[in-house]
């Protein structure tokens, strides 16, 4: 097994591995969301771009809880992602009574899908912030100085990845592929919805089972959804056998 400093130079080199052929953004998005839950002290992530208008749009997340949150502030125009967009700076409360006060119709909502924390880190380069990380704990209290320089780090380097990915005339060409992104995630989320209801999976082991799909066989994340729509990859993918199985609960 890797270590954590072996983990962290290798997520670091896939943030910044943008400047290839046919990038995929959304796939790029949730790596660093599920390695913002692996390498820091969160139990979920979610990231929110700005598209062409300067609006956020939940672009990623490593559980179905956390997408949930995200477009919940998004809904009630409230929560820590919304405020760090907003400032371009880190944003976290002490505990749940300043959550309480700051987000008053977010933090029961953080409640109640198990969660006790929640803070944000910009996505910027100089004094351009282009989105925000959510992270939500389900312990008590904002992570760690050291993890938040970590989160951070990690945050700076897919910003700049996403912005050089295409360095001439970045900000219309990256608020284009944004839009574009957020199109697919549509799709995405539609697909998501239709494998689970086939396969009696949940909507975390559904998305599993298809970026694996896409992943193994050298497929976009968003062609394999179109075709789970239109009927065509369904029985292919489940031939894959790579459902995610359940979780056994520890015994007494």
């Amino acid at each position: 097994m890797a270590s954590r400093e072996q983990l962290i130079a290798t997520t670091f080199v896939e943030l910044a591995d943008t400047l290839v052929a046919d990038f995929d953004v959304i796939d790029f998005l949730h790596t660093l969301a599920t390695r913002s839950v692996e390498l820091l002290g969160a139990s979920a992530a979610g990231i929110m771009l700005a598209d062409q208008r300067g609006e956020l749009k939940v672009m990623a997340s490593s559980t179905e809880e956390a997408r949930l949150l995200e477009l919940y502030e998004l809904q009630n125009n409230e929560g820590p992602c919304l405020d760090c967009y907003r400032t371009g700076q880190p944003v976290a409360r002490a505990g749940l009574p300043a959550m309480h006060t700051a987000w008053p119709a977010f933090t029961p909502r953080l409640q109640q899908l198990g969660f006790h924390c929640a803070q944000a880190l910009p996505m910027r380069l100089r004094s351009e912030t282009i989105g925000a990380l959510n992270l939500f704990r389900t312990e008590p209290g904002p992570l760690s100085e050291a993890d938040l320089g970590i989160g951070q780090a990690m945050a700076d380097v897919a910003t700049v990845g996403l912005l050089q990915e295409r360095a001439i005339a970045a900000r219309e060409l990256l608020a284009t592929q944004l839009q574009a992104a957020l199109t697919s995630r549509v799709v995405l989320e539609q697909a998501k919805g239709m494998l689970a209801q086939r396969t009696s999976l949940s909507l975390d082991q559904a998305f599993q089972l298809m970026r694996g799909y896409a992943r193994s066989n050298n497929r976009r994340l968003s062609d394999v959804a179109a075709h789970i729509i239109n009927g065509t990859i369904d029985n292919d993918l489940l031939r894959t056998d790579r459902r995610p199985k359940p979780t056994t609960p520890p015994g007494p």
